[in-house]
């Protein structure tokens, strides 16, 4: 899955790979998390517009958000199934930039995060579903889902899925939801070939939504990474039970 994300390329350089006419004065982004504005790239006829939505998928037909549930990720092998998604793959198909994203390497010790990108740099473009919902009183929100496919054999290490990506000679193919059959655009949502991308164990302070810095995406050296599993490792004390002065006991 994806649950958190990166965007560290300047807009200009975004807006070159993408293509889109607008100018966003986009910051650099270091832990992106759901429910929070997200970049979003999407074709009309006039050409590539750049959006913010929500990332957290509503479908149109959705009466109650709160009820609803977060939905942040559409899994590739089912999107032309699942009600939520089937008419957001045949007509609003999208791209997120993104120059990374982040995931949980469980282990035996401790959960492990990693930062996971781009073997030879970003941007990239994640596969997009986007949808707007409207309320009972008229308010619209557009929003957001990353979709996922099974993860290259060199990341399925640690976690079976991860986000597809689309190369920038499929993002016509990608994002015209008009000329380009469905079975063609999620047959681009295959695994990546190993070693496309790179990772590292990165702070722990990433678990963090409030932290947003450029030290987040720093390596962990391995004497701290050890550290840590030692300290995950080392059995806890019960918390001694104490006997109120106030009262008798037999013990």
């Amino acid at each position: 899955m994806c649950g958190r994300f990166v965007i560290t390329s300047s807009p200009e350089a975004l807006r070159r790979l993408f293509g889109y006419t607008e100018q966003p004065n986009l910051p650099a982004r270091y832990n992106i998390a759901p429910t929070q504005p997200v970049p979003v790239v999407l074709a009309e006829r006039s050409g590539r517009k750049f959006m913010l939505m929500r990332w957290g998928f509503l479908p149109a037909w959705a009466k109650d958000p709160k009820k609803f549930g977060l939905v942040i990720n559409a899994r590739s092998e089912s999107v032309t199934d699942k009600p939520a998604f089937k008419n957001a793959i045949r007509r609003r198909r999208c791209l997120i930039p993104a120059d990374g994203y982040y995931e949980w390497h469980e282990t035996a010790a401790r959960k492990r995060p990693l930062f996971v990108y781009p073997t030879k740099g970003g941007p990239i473009g994640f596969a997009a579903l986007w949808e707007t919902w409207i309320g009972p009183n008229g308010e619209e929100v557009d929003t957001v889902a990353i979709v996922t496919t099974a993860a290259s054999a060199d990341l399925a290490s640690f976690h079976p899925r991860m986000p597809a990506t689309i190369a920038p000679d499929a993002f016509e193919l990608w994002l015209d939801c008009n000329d380009v059959e469905t079975e063609v655009a999620t047959s681009l949502l295959i695994p990546p070939k190993p070693g496309t991308f790179a990772w590292h164990e990165v702070s722990t302070s990433v678990n963090r939504v409030a932290n947003d810095d450029a030290r987040l995406i720093e390596p962990v050296p391995a004497e701290e990474s050890a550290r840590l599993d030692a300290e995950a490792a080392r059995p806890r004390a019960k918390p001694s039970r104490k006997v109120s002065d106030d009262q008798g006991s037999l013990f």
